[in-house]
């Protein structure tokens, strides 16, 4: 059963606790992308963004465009090439109860206008538990192949896909479109990863900890022959471009085209009519697990008609007419032998279990995370504890629960410190928020390793061999504690030479990857800064609309200072709350970080954000349209979706900004607004004829 989730009633407490929530999520995508050190499980990742969509689904205005239902995968590595992907790889939504499954279906029945008796098939696919691929044929001819990557870009490994006798390098058939983009995920069967941790154990080597992490080390190998001689498979599963060909009417009569193009395509796939044969499905899919010869972890679901899937659209982090059906996490016993504190890079202190090792879901794992004050408290977790942990997925576990007739009677409840365990600065936990804060900013030293190990990452600088443990020994050297200082380190090329482990070439390398990235995007500068809520898509949306950095950082600035136009024109981007903007005004009140970023900019070139291209042929490309009233023809989210999909920029309210005002039925303060500023208005049927 999964936690049920509150809403808060009230506005207020709804968006502090949602930006406690983001900030939490943040600070976890963080550890997890950057610096391989995952603090949360699957399961709770999942569930710390559910209760996100369920408060913005209770209050739409406090959306934002870095909020986690917006934002889909991590970036590229360094080492590969990158390649933009023509259609994004999005990511998909979860289900975990039965009921999650039937509110789907009835989700897109109303998306989509139906009634009970228009039938909705669904396909039904074993989620593979892999990496995921994308592969471009032209002509038939095998071209390129990329990794997932962050949805938009992602890296080329061409070559190692070559390797794979489940790609074929010339399709079968003459009905091959001209460009022909098969997505499909990578894997390894377990007979096989077990055969070659026994080869890499017996030649003293490392050996994987389970097939995911065997098959994406193999396919992301610099030197393809090692990948050759791994044993990967790959199951096709959709599409990405297509020009110039017909691929079917349904995503059944797909996969029945891939297999005949010669692709593997999964034997259990189903086709399914109802929530009951789903559902079905998915139980018998769950009691054949273990004896699968791959491992799954869910069942995926996909609306069958395409027209249909192309009437519901996407959201940006998923598409609408897709969803996981998540398994169970799977669980075990073990000894809480400490709890201690890990200080992240915005101050915020999280417990953690060290745990007894134990092996959960074939993988030895010895930390948890308890994740704040409250989450001690409610489960009542202390030291010398015997605690129930579970593990979804391949990081680390949470505590379940605590198995109180084993509890030792000395036991006591762990206190949070008054102090920062690093640099002894107060730690505070602000009102409205779940976690302890250290107040030392920059003078901490783990935020500050922490902050320069963000600016550095791959969503940032993304410095070529640059990684987490260097960051750790320049600063403990004394080289390095602002960004502008990593600049500064190709100054230092002949110290670095002499340390263990360097030597002339690989410092030379070092230097011109930093000298490489002197020239640096807008919007991955502001992201590498750090600030609380500003995130990649956030970074992206300020710098568009500002554009260079003198005139963003200006607008901070005034921010700052308490100016209310200044702070006025900042939630007047569609994306960016309150919230938002008080802790970017914190972060430039704050005279240390305000001359970081004037170091900073001093070291490098920063690209003007270019204008986007509009289509010429929509008339709503760049307007903002607002929707009021109830819509009898489609959906309120359809035509949300119709409307974005033409370039335009749907809000919440009305104002002198507004340029096309859409009225259902009963219409309220929205319409008579709209009246009284004079506005373009169009009701549902003008509407319905203006999109053809």
């Amino acid at each position: 059963m999964t936690t049920p989730i509150k809403v808060p009633k009230d506005r207020l407490m709804a968006e502090t606790k949602l930006a406690a929530l983001r900030a939490r999520m943040v600070e976890a995508e963080g550890a997890y992308y950057q610096d391989d050190d995952p603090i949360l499980s699957d399961a709770d990742y999942d569930h710390l963004r559910a209760e996100v969509v369920a408060i913005e689904a209770a209050f739409p205005d406090l959306v934002t465009e870095d909020s986690p239902t917006q934002t889909v995968g991590a970036a590229p590595a360094g080492g590969f090439a990158k390649v933009t992907h023509a259609r994004p790889m999005l990511s998909l939504s979860n289900a975990f109860e039965d009921q999650d499954v039937v509110d789907f279906f009835e989700r897109v029945r109303r998306f989509l206008s139906l009634s009970d008796s228009d039938p909705v098939d669904l396909t039904c696919e074993p989620k593979i538990d892999g990496l995921s691929a994308a592969i471009t044929y032209e002509n038939g001819e095998f071209k390129l192949g990329a990794t997932r990557g962050d949805g938009a870009v992602g890296e080329n490994i061409t070559a190692n896909l070559a390797t794979l006798m489940d790609v074929p390098k010339v399709l079968a058939g003459s009905d091959v479109p001209e460009v022909l983009e098969v997505r499909g995920e990578v894997y390894m069967a377990k007979a096989d990863f077990a055969a070659m941790n026994e080869a890499l154990e017996a030649e003293g080597k490392k050996v994987f900890a389970n097939p995911r992490n065997a098959a994406a080390g193999s396919l992301r190998q610099l030197d393809p022959s090692i990948t050759a001689s791994r044993p990967l498979k790959f199951f096709a599963y959709s599409l990405g471009q297509v020009t110039g060909g017909d691929v079917g009417a349904s995503h059944w009569e797909l996969l029945e085209k891939l297999a005949g193009w010669g692709f593997v395509t999964n034997p259990l796939n189903r086709l399914c009519g109802s929530p009951d044969e789903v559902l079905a499905y998915y139980h018998d899919i769950e009691e054949r697990r273990a004896a699968l010869p791959y491992d799954i972890d869910g069942v995926v679901y996909k609306v069958n008609r395409f027209d249909y899937q192309g009437r519901m659209g996407q959201v940006s982090r998923s598409p609408r007419w897709a969803t996981a059906h998540k398994f169970p996490a799977e669980r075990a016993i073990t000894v809480l032998n400490e709890i201690t504190l890990q200080v992240g890079r915005t101050g915020a202190l999280t417990p953690v279990a060290n745990l007894e090792p134990v092996t959960v879901g074939g993988v030895v794992v010895s930390r948890a995370t308890l994740h704040n004050e409250d989450e001690l408290d409610r489960k009542d977790i202390r030291a010398g504890d015997t605690v129930v942990i579970q593990r979804a997925g391949d990081v680390i576990p949470q505590v379940v629960e605590v198995l109180l007739d084993k509890r030792p009677d000395d036991s006591a409840k762990f206190e949070f410190p008054d102090a920062c365990p690093v640099c002894g600065s107060p730690a505070e936990r602000p009102e409205g928020e779940a976690k302890h804060r250290c107040t030392g900013d920059l003078i901490c030293d783990a935020q500050a390793v922490r902050r320069l190990q963000h600016f550095i990452s791959r969503d940032a600088l993304d410095i070529d061999g640059f990684g987490a443990k260097n960051v750790e020994q320049f600063h403990g050297f004394g080289w390095i504690s602002t960004p502008a200082d990593i600049f500064r380190l190709v100054e230092r090329e002949d110290e670095i030479a002499k340390l263990e482990g360097w030597g002339d070439t690989s410092a030379a390398k070092l230097s011109a990857a930093i000298n490489a990235r002197r020239v640096i995007p807008l919007d991955r500068l502001l992201f590498g800064l750090g600030i609380r809520q500003v995130g990649q898509n956030t970074a992206k949306l300020l710098a568009r609309r500002y554009e260079t950095a003198e005139a963003l950082f200006a607008q901070f600035d005034r921010v700052a200072e308490g100016d209310e136009a200044a702070q006025t024109d900042l939630l007047d981007i569609d994306g960016i709350g309150p919230s938002v903007v008080d802790d970017i005004g914190r972060f430039f009140a704050n005279e240390d970080n305000r001359a970081a970023v004037d170091d900073l900019l001093a070291q490098v070139e920063v690209e003007a954000v270019q204008a986007p291209t509009i289509d010429e042929n929509s008339t709503l490309a760049g307007k903002t349209v607002v929707f009021t009233g109830t819509l009898t023809q489609m959906s309120r989210a359809e035509a949300k979706a119709r409307a974005e999909a033409l370039g335009a920029k749907v809000s919440g309210s009305v104002s002198k900004k507004t340029d096309l005002v859409v009225i259902g039925l009963d219409a309220g303060s929205k319409a008579k607004k709209a009246a009284e500023l004079e506005l373009e208005t169009m009701d549902e049927d003008q509407w319905i004829a203006f999109l053809g």
